[in-house]
């Protein structure tokens, strides 16, 4: 990144290479959307490009940059909220289900979606990404007891989430000995 500072082209490939695939997922596990998720790439990289003399030597890279995509997702969401009430969109449409893809036990991105966006975000960088709760914390600009309060919310949500199909079928199983 230092290079990269000093304006050495390789340097700027050679972050881009190694840093867009993990942020790319990063967008990818919010979005949904392929395409939506190159979109906030673009965008991600073009706002390092003009930040990129905020950045300290010597500090970690990644919290800085997932700060930096934490709010080009958070636009983009304002944008799509913005979006969605101009063209006057009152129910989105439910994505269709693969043939053969039912279970009992919903996919992970279901799971996420029942999550508020900002317990869906931390743990995604938490579990999803690897950052550490310290990472977090800066990248969202908020302490680590907010994330990790936010953490186990999340996980007793989804705990919540995942019981009632637990029980039920710890019932069955009962009622069929």
């Amino acid at each position: 990144m230092v290079h990269y500072q000093q304006g050495d082209p390789a340097a700027a490939t050679a972050l881009v290479e190694r840093l867009s695939p993990q942020l790319f997922r990063f967008f990818a596990t919010q979005m949904g959307s392929r395409t939506d998720a190159d979109d906030m790439l673009q965008d991600l990289w073009l706002r390092i490009h003009r930040v990129r003399h905020t950045y300290r030597p010597g500090q970690p890279l990644l919290p800085w940059a997932y700060a930096i995509a934490h709010r080009v997702r958070v636009d983009n969401y304002r944008k799509r909220r913005r979006t969605s009430r101009e063209i006057g969109v009152d129910v989105l449409p439910e994505p269709a289900v693969p043939e053969g893809k039912h279970s009992e036990v919903p996919a992970f991105q279901e799971l996420l979606a029942t999550l508020p966006e900002s317990q869906r975000e931390v743990l995604t960088m938490l579990k999803v990404q690897g950052l550490s709760v310290e990472e977090i914390a800066r990248a969202t600009a908020s302490t680590a007891g907010a994330v990790k309060q936010k953490a186990h919310r999340a996980y007793e949500r989804l705990r919540s989430f995942l019981q009632p199909k637990t029980a039920a079928q710890s019932a069955r199983k009962g009622i069929a000995r």
